[in-house]
């Protein structure tokens, strides 16, 4: 038996803020979006417990609720949202051509335009109280969740320029910041690595790694382990935050669409272009720079119009019998 093939006009892959702003703009146009979800639906922010920093929620609001209601505007205007996961993609390079996507290795879809809003996921220690202390304090973003430590001492694990800006933030508004470097020497550029040095109330340990996160529900402590001597030290913090990366989740495009070194789209000029005709990239899968919901938001928009403008330009396909 054969199914017959689904044509969609506009298919958005992920769901986080990038993937329903662009639904929202792209049912308002009339492009009667498609999402399917992925693994983690509604993205890192469900991941969240307090947004604080998204326009036009004066008392804040947590994530899961936030993107609840991001779906829900969505849909309000026309957006099918599915459960399912992309595992598989044939993109056209033709202008006007139809791309080819699998979803859970078994059906098939045809859609004129994609939208990958398919996001980073941040690198982790994956140790097992760092997991179960995720949203208890445990946080990967010092600028969306560091104002609810202000005035407390907290610790940050990493040795790059993310580690290094994200600890000079903290000190802004932090008592103390304990930086932990698994290494001799930071990796950081030379300017950064002087910004940090020269905060008072930064202290920077060296061939230092996270043994054990301490506390029940929230975090109330580390165990740090000196790794040339063995040595273990607690130390009384209530955040932790880890900067040691972040990974796009776009490995079912590679060989296909532009990406740098690390994995993220390539995207052309200010547009959300990629090097496919049709194809459009958005949100955390193509920004390394500033991974906020709000540019997350912001991209996902211009995707959205983008598609709209491309469609306007090729001739509709013929439906195939």
């Amino acid at each position: 038996m054969s199914e017959k093939i689904e044509r969609l006009k506009t298919l958005i892959i992920g769901s986080g803020p990038a993937g329903y702003t662009a639904a929202i703009y792209a049912a308002r146009a009339d492009l009667k979006p498609v999402v399917y979800t992925g693994m983690e639906p509604g993205g890192q922010l469900t991941t969240t417990t307090e947004v604080d920093n998204f326009p036009g929620y004066p008392e804040g609001i947590d994530g899961p609720s936030m993107m609840v209601q991001l779906q829900q505007q969505a849909e309000r205007f026309g957006t099918e949202v599915r459960i399912g996961m992309v595992t598989a993609v044939e993109l056209s390079d033709t202008v006007g051509g139809i791309h080819k996507v699998t979803i859970d290795d078994s059906k098939t879809i045809e859609a004129e335009t994609i939208i990958i809003s398919t996001g980073a996921s941040a690198k982790y220690l994956n140790i097992p109280s760092e997991q179960r202390l995720r949203g208890g304090g445990v946080s990967a973003c010092a600028v969306c969740d560091g104002f609810f430590y202000k005035g407390q001492d907290v610790a940050i694990v990493g040795a790059g320029d993310t580690a290094a800006e994200e600890a000079s933030y903290l000190a802004n508004i932090c008592n103390k910041v304990t930086m932990l470097i698994r290494k001799d020497y930071m990796r950081a550029s030379k300017a950064m690595q002087h910004r940090v040095q020269s905060i008072k109330n930064i202290e920077i340990r060296y061939n230092t790694e996270v043994d054990e996160v301490l506390g029940d529900q929230v975090v109330e402590g580390l165990r740090m382990v000196n790794n040339q001597t063995g040595e273990k030290e607690d130390i009384a913090i209530t955040g932790l935050f880890i900067a040691i990366g972040h990974k796009p989740n776009t490995d079912i495009f590679k060989g296909q669409l532009d990406m740098d070194e690390t994995g993220y789209i390539i995207t052309k000029g200010k547009s959300t272009k990629t090097n496919k005709p049709g194809v459009f990239a958005s949100g955390d899968a193509q920004d390394k720079e500033y991974r906020q919901a709000v540019t997350a938001a912001g991209t996902g928009c211009m995707a959205a119009l983008d598609a709209e403008r491309y469609l306007a330009t090729v001739e509709t396909p013929q439906e195939t019998v």
